[in-house]
């Protein structure tokens, strides 16, 4: 018995540095929430049924626009023969409706991004020589938006306005939209001081925004969600319970906190934490 639960704390300490879940969970304008497990998009009405909305898509990211279309991609590896990956771009409609937004292709996606402002336009860090943020407006042109200096890029969100947040070695990152590059916190973490592996790549989990100016990341390595606020302050806005850990959230346009949680043997879950402390799970 010892050695099993010997064997189980080692599993848990490891688990959120060798697994690599997804992080999309949002909400459209009628109250639905919709989240990936990396196996399928699940959707969760307003009145808390729980249904599957796009089936047999590998995403890890989600994102909406005005008119409540729903968009991720579908990645996959052929295998070691070729070693070679592929992905798709998928959109699904408010009436259910799915189709390719870029088909089937080889590599992964160089000029297409699930980080939108209000507007439309997408970012993401072009990871050649030298990485760069790179910004497609909508009309379609793309130009490099920011030049750092980027050590590692990780996940990355912006704002309606067009704030770009992105966790870089365990640093959060401000690009202003005018694209100057801030550092708004040298260590994202709740330990004091913070551990020398926080700029590990999978330390972190994504990040979100929310009113006022905060932004929300989720430390997964320590299973907790950080509230940044615009001074670079931090406060504990949730843990998770042994054996799972947060990679994903959002706020809904309630003030309700929602985290997806991903466990040691990978099962995924959604947690909402309402603005009185209650629970509930899905």
């Amino acid at each position: 018995m010892r050695r099993f639960l010997l064997m189980l704390l080692v599993v848990v300490a490891r688990a959120p540095a060798i697994a690599h879940p997804g992080v999309g969970i949002v909400e459209d304008s009628a109250g639905n929430v919709f989240y990936t497990d990396l196996a399928q998009v699940w959707r969760i009405a307003s009145d808390g049924t729980k249904t599957v909305a796009v089936p047999g898509v590998h995403t890890h990211e989600l994102c909406l626009d005005a008119d409540d279309t729903l968009y991720g991609e579908h990645l996959w590896y052929e295998g070691d023969e070729t070693k070679k990956w592929g992905h798709r771009v998928w959109k699904r409609t408010k009436d259910g409706s799915i189709g390719d937004v870029i088909a089937a292709r080889e590599g992964f996606r160089s000029d297409y991004s699930f980080v939108r402002d209000r507007t439309g336009a997408m970012y993401w860090a072009d990871r050649g020589a030298t990485t760069v943020v790179k910004k497609r407006a909508p009309d379609g042109s793309i130009a490099i938006h920011a030049t750092g200096p980027f050590r590692d890029v990780r996940w990355m969100t912006a704002s309606p306005e067009g704030v770009v947040y992105l966790v870089d070695s365990g640093r959060l990152l401000r690009i202003a939209a005018d694209g100057t590059v801030a550092t708004i916190v040298a260590a994202l973490s709740a330990r004091k001081p913070p551990p020398a592996k926080v700029s590990d790549p999978h330390y972190h989990g994504g990040l979100w925004t929310g009113a006022g100016g905060s932004v929300y990341v989720a430390v997964s390595e320590e299973r907790l969600v950080l509230e940044v606020k615009p001074d670079g302050s931090t406060r504990v806005a949730a843990r998770s319970p042994l054996l799972w850990a947060p990679y994903g959230g959002m706020l809904d346009r309630q003030g309700n906190l929602w985290v997806l949680e991903t466990s040691v043997i990978n099962a995924v879950r959604v947690r909402r934490i309402g603005k009185d402390g209650k629970e509930r799970l899905f």
